[in-house]
């Protein structure tokens, strides 16, 4: 029987680098389930996309371990390559947020036996005007700190490190005056923050967008949180988020399959946790259970 051939790409400095220490197990898993692996480091910045754009269709799948934008890119590459083949996840990162959405394991070799012996997930992706994201798109509040916080201070400190650097903005907060169109929903109003999102979990904080999320249903949770008047308000809003509390006059939350924005200034996205560049019009839309990814299967996800 042919084997069937892998490429796995890997960020070394992602997380505490502890891909370093489990490299060995991962291929091991990889080949004895039949798979011929080549296996790639990232070098710098956006070079998994460029590997996957211009590798991935030569492979019956491609494996990323790193962090939320490690997949981020490697699935932006893959759609640009126009063929979409499967794709395995091992979490390396210092939050896995979509990991933690699809219930793959923490631990490693576990995640890795997940990729070869799991069951396929069709789950939807975004695409953000020329761009593509995974689970989150957004803007305001925050949404700089976790692509400029120092890699070292994440693998220290973990998600502390994005709320100690985020506290040093609550004094100059920004708002964006923005017309929001989504299918059924024209909004106009001045906004500090706004996520557009597929995922259970943001930030490590899980059902921060309700309750009813659905990864493959092919709409987004939308939040868009207005500008507080006053201190006492802007607590509120801070209350309201850490408790999962989106139901409150502060914010709007809805569902979309596509939302159209327009802002009077160029406005900072951040697409997965990394930089997304700065757009002053963005249309959205869900790619319905564009991407096959392994996830365990439902016996074994600890809930």
């Amino acid at each position: 029987m042919a084997k069937k051939k892998m490429l796995f790409i890997y960020n070394p400095k992602a997380g505490k680098g502890q891909i370093k220490n489990n490299l060995c197990d991962i291929i091991d898993v990889f080949v004895k389930a039949g798979n011929e692996v080549t296996v790639y480091p990232t070098q710098y910045a956006g070079d998994a996309v460029r590997m996957a754009a211009e590798k991935s269709k030569k492979y019956d799948c491609v494996v990323c371990s790193g962090g939320d934008g490690t997949l981020d890119e490697v699935v932006t590459g893959i759609m640009k390559s126009n063929k979409l083949v499967p794709v395995g996840y091992i979490p390396a990162g210092s939050t896995n947020d979509f990991a933690n959405s699809l219930g793959i394991p923490r631990n490693m070799k576990a995640a890795a036996e997940t990729v070869v012996g799991g069951r396929p997930f069709a789950c939807d992706i975004g695409a953000f005007n020329d761009d593509t994201f995974v689970y989150i798109a957004a803007f305001g509040l925050f949404t700089d700190v976790s692509y400029e916080t120092k890699q070292e201070y994440k693998n220290v400190l973990g998600h502390m490190a994005y709320i100690l650097e985020g506290m040093k903005r609550l004094p100059s907060i920004k708002s964006y005056q923005m017309k929001v169109t989504a299918e059924n929903l024209e909004i106009e109003g001045d906004f500090i923050f706004g996520m557009i999102t597929n995922s259970m979990s943001v930030g490590g904080f899980k059902r921060i967008t309700g309750k009813y999320v659905e990864l493959d249903d092919g709409e987004f949770e939308v939040t868009l949180i207005k500008r507080p008047t006053n201190a006492i308000e802007l607590n509120q809003i801070l209350t309201d988020l850490v408790n999962r509390n989106i139901d409150t006059d502060q914010m709007y939350c809805f569902k979309t399959a596509s939302l159209h924005i327009e802002s009077e200034e160029e406005v900072a996205w951040t697409l997965d946790g990394e930089f997304g560049g700065r757009h002053r019009v963005v249309d959205m839309e869900n790619r319905k259970q564009a991407l096959e990814i392994r996830v365990p299967w439902p016996e074994n996800v600890l809930i």
